[in-house]
Order: C-alpha cells, then structure tokens, then sequence
C-alpha cells in the first residue's frame, strides 16, 4: 500500500496504517465512513486523514462484528462500550441443531427470580431447565446442595465493586456451574474487565427473559474446555502497569523455592524477557514511522502478555511465601 500510513505525533494513524491495524481495507473504510459514519478522522492540513486509539478499536471490533456476520448499518452507529458488549456475546445466534438436553440454569438474586416465578416458562424455554430460584447468596449457601449441577449460573447484582470480584468467583464455584453471566446494574470498567478476565460475562441490567435465555443458550454451547475466542485487541485501554519493580524480580529470582522445580525462577525470566520486549516496541513506535502501527500493535499485545504472566507470579509468590518489601520502590 503506497499510502503514507506512519503514525503521527499523539497517537493518530493515517489510513493505510489503520487499514493494516484492522484488516478493513482502506477502499472499505472510506465508504464505511462516507455511508455509515463509522468514524469521524480528523484531517492534517494538507487533508489526510489521521485517526485516533478510539478509531482503531472501533474499527477493529467492527470488522469483527461483520466478519460473524452482522449488517455494517446494525452496528456503525453503536458506541465503543455497546461495541464490546456486543462483541461480548449479547446476540449470540441461537446454537445450531436441537441440544441433546436442556440447559440447566440456576439463579441467584431478588428481582430476576421472583420474574421466573410470576411470569412463568419463557417462550421456547423447553430448551431451559431451571433447576434452582434464590432471592439472595445467602439463601443459596444455606440450602441443601442442588441434586443436579447447573450449566450457567445467572447472578444478579445491582452494583459490583472491585472487592466482590472474587466473591463471585467463589459463589459461581459454589453453584459448580461451567458458565456464569452476571446480571449488574452499576459497575466500573475496571471491574467488568476483571469479571471478563475470569470469565464471568457480564449483562447490564434490565433484561428481557427471552434475551436472557439466548444468552444462556449461547453459553452451553460453548463447551467448557473449548477456548474462548481470542478478544480484538484494544489499542485504546490502558497499558497495564507493571505490578513488580526490578527489586521484587530480584527477590523472587534469589529465593528458595519450597517445591523442588524452578517455576519462580522461570516466570521471573519470561516477565523480564516481556518488560524488556515491552519498553523495545514502545521506543520503536516512537522512531520507526514506517511501522508504527505494527509497533503500536506488538507494544499492546506484549502489555497484556507480561500483565497475565505477572498474575501467574503473583500466585507462586503467595504459595512460597516470599515476601516483597513494597516501601519507597520505583516501577
């Protein structure tokens, strides 16, 4: 592609690096923009278009939408939020052929299980087994152990701090429930992005029963051990930062491991070998115009690799017991 396609200063990307970015071709994208007002670049002054991190994220889950199948026209006008909610599963196609049994589902919360019981089976619910109404978690985790597992959990929340994350993870682990969708009403990004990071879909509240049953549908389908499908990567969230200074690795690479492997020793390695990679492709981003926008791309991607391989670290830490002096350090 002849087009001048280097980033410019501030982040912003001309059209063929963000034609490369998305996989929309650059022809594609001017009529998406010309019909849809899919984006609105804005222009240098000699007239070239120059887009923004929010541009190429919407792009990118766009073309994703659209590439499953939905209708440009449905999707171009929807926010960037709306987009990652749908892109989440919130129209999950009905799964193809007859299930070989219902979908077991249990709910947990006041408001969506006392609708179960005024408004009765859902339409086409013979597809929905629900094999268990409580009004709150306390009524659950007082209960006699259900007789048979549930498939998806259905949790009503009407707020979500930070802090209930892991609650929600014990009590779907509780429930024993392959899948969970959590039903809230208020909740940070943050927050969500946790739920998403466990696996907990997450569904803003209020909710049609029909549309909750697709989703529940759609989460059979999917079967356990299969892996999700790999999430568009968001050029406009935040780089996460780094959750141990140089010291911390250092302590962790210098102690004695309890357990008669090196996995301290080896994470430790794996998330140095990614700062290192991480500071490298941002640096290039920065000199190297040519490619910035593959640069912009591999300095994300290694962001959230190092942050995930730093969660891994974190728990062996807590199960050698290694302590980490956290006063007065520089990350």
């Amino acid at each position: 592609m002849t087009d001048q396609d280097a980033a410019l200063p501030g982040h912003t990307y001309r059209i063929g690096a963000v034609s490369r970015l998305t996989g929309v071709p650059a022809d594609t994208l001017r009529v998406w923009e010309r019909r849809y007002s899919v984006v609105a670049p804005l222009r240098s002054e000699s007239g070239t278009r120059l887009y923004g991190t929010d541009d190429v994220s919407r792009l990118t889950l766009i073309k994703r939408l659209v590439d499953r199948g939905d209708a440009i026209s449905s999707v171009a006008n929807l926010s960037l939020d709306q987009l990652r909610e749908r892109i989440r599963g919130t129209d999950l196609p009905e799964p193809a052929g007859a299930p070989e049994r219902p979908c077991r589902v249990l709910v947990i919360g006041s408001s969506l299980a006392e609708r179960f019981r005024r408004e009765g089976p859902i339409s086409g619910a013979g597809d929905i087994d629900i094999v268990g109404l409580f009004d709150s978690r306390r009524a659950f985790l007082a209960a006699e152990p259900a007789p048979i597992t549930p498939d998806v959990a259905v949790l009503e929340y009407p707020t979500i701090q930070g802090d209930q994350v892991r609650e929600i993870g014990e009590l779907v682990a509780a429930c024993g429930a392959a899948r969970a969708i959590i039903v809230y009403s208020f909740a940070t990004r943050s927050t969500i992005e946790r739920l998403d990071a466990r696996r907990l879909t997450p569904k803003r509240a209020p909710v049609d029963l029909q549309e909750l049953r697709q989703w529940c549908m759609g989460q059979f389908a999917r079967a356990p051990a299969q892996a999700a499908q790999a999430p568009a990567l968001d050029l406009s969230l935040p780089i996460p930062p780094r959750r141990f200074a140089d010291a911390d690795l250092l302590r962790i690479a210098t102690a004695s491991p309890s357990v008669r492997c090196e996995c301290p020793h080896h994470l430790v390695d794996l998330v140095l070998s990614l700062n290192a990679f991480e500071n490298y492709s941002a640096e290039c981003e920065d000199r190297n115009a040519e490619d910035a926008a593959l640069h912009a791309y591999l300095h994300a991607a290694t962001a959230q690799a190092r942050a995930m391989m730093e969660v891994a670290l974190a728990r062996v830490v807590a199960a050698e017991g290694i302590l980490l002096d956290t006063s007065d350090r520089e990350i």
